[in-house]
């Protein structure tokens, strides 16, 4: 199998540095792309982001060898339903999406026949829109395929193949286990980032003003999180809530310990918490998944 275009529906951060990566990185592979907001189909024109920005979805999709769902994850099942006609046999569908398990079923249940592999790249930025996308976006970042098991080998080598020319790392996961897993390495960070800052918001001893004036490291980069598209992660909640539900049980038994640590003046079980969490930050660094610089290594890609 050969992928010789790409259909990208939904234009925005990782659906542009899709479009963006791929005409980088595989040249030789023509992309079109559609969005049903068509001031984003213009951003995403005047930006260049893909070669053919299309103005309706089966203008995008037809004859296409590989077509990439980068819509959010409540949203998937209907994106797929209005491309399904469109689809050419032997076609790959494929998504972005952080939720695998209720993905896999959708896009099964509304595209029986075609070959369907869920994906999910591990990768993004708080930023969104078309003129957040840049090409670098998948280098040296996970992507996790969750094919059902049924899946043609050819078309997950293929679909692999494709995602490592755009710099990323391939995972084969089982859909549940990738969905338990993101729960703790994405999920819960960021419903407790909305919830601090939240929080923080709320407090009525200390203004506003006050908790922007003087946000420290810590709460800074909880502001980074929670500025998040609050479509995409409302649906990754709804549509992860077992996986969600589970992890955030285990944290509250954990947070509640640390409470009564903290109340009994227990230093050594403190101790003993941050130092074992610490050296998890430095394997993060030593995977190479992120930077010891102080601004982590991030830089502004707009």
């Amino acid at each position: 199998m050969t992928i010789e275009t790409v259909a990208i529906i939904g234009l925005g951060l990782l659906g542009g540095s899709v479009g963006l990566a791929t005409m980088e990185h595989a040249p030789g592979i023509a992309t079109r792309g559609y969005d049903r907001d068509p001031q984003v189909r213009e951003k995403a024109a005047a930006r260049g982001i893909v070669g053919e920005v299309c103005d309706t979805i089966d203008a995008a999709v037809n004859d296409a060898d590989l077509v990439i769902l980068c819509v959010p994850v409540g949203a998937m099942e209907a994106a797929a339903s209005e491309l399904a006609p469109h689809l050419k046999q032997g076609a790959i569908v494929s998504d972005v999406g952080s939720s695998k398990e209720s993905v896999g079923k959708a896009l099964s249940r509304t595209l029986p026949g075609h070959t369907v592999i869920p994906a999910h790249p591990v990768a993004g930025t708080e930023q969104s829109g078309p003129e957040a996308g840049f090409a670098s976006l998948f280098t040296n970042r996970w992507c996790i395929l969750t094919p059902p098991e049924d899946a043609d080998e050819e078309a997950v080598k293929t679909l692999s193949e494709y995602w490592t020319k755009l710099g990323a790392k391939i995972e084969i996961m089982d859909a549940k286990h990738h969905d338990v897993v993101l729960a703790v390495t994405s999920h819960i960070p960021h419903l407790i980032a909305y919830t601090i800052v939240g929080t923080a918001s709320d407090l009525e001893e200390v203004t506003r003003s006050e908790v922007i004036k003087y946000s420290a490291g810590g709460f800074r980069d909880f502001t980074r999180i929670a500025a998040s598209d609050p479509v995409m992660w409302r649906d990754v909640f709804l549509n992860n809530k077992e996986a969600v539900l589970e992890v955030l049980g285990r944290f509250s038994e954990d947070l509640s310990s640390l409470q009564r640590a903290i109340r009994s003046g227990d230093g050594d079980k403190l101790h003993d918490l941050f130092s074992r969490t610490r050296r998890i930050r430095r394997e993060v660094i030593e995977q190479g998944q992120d930077d010891e610089r102080p601004d982590f290594g991030r830089k502004d890609h707009n």
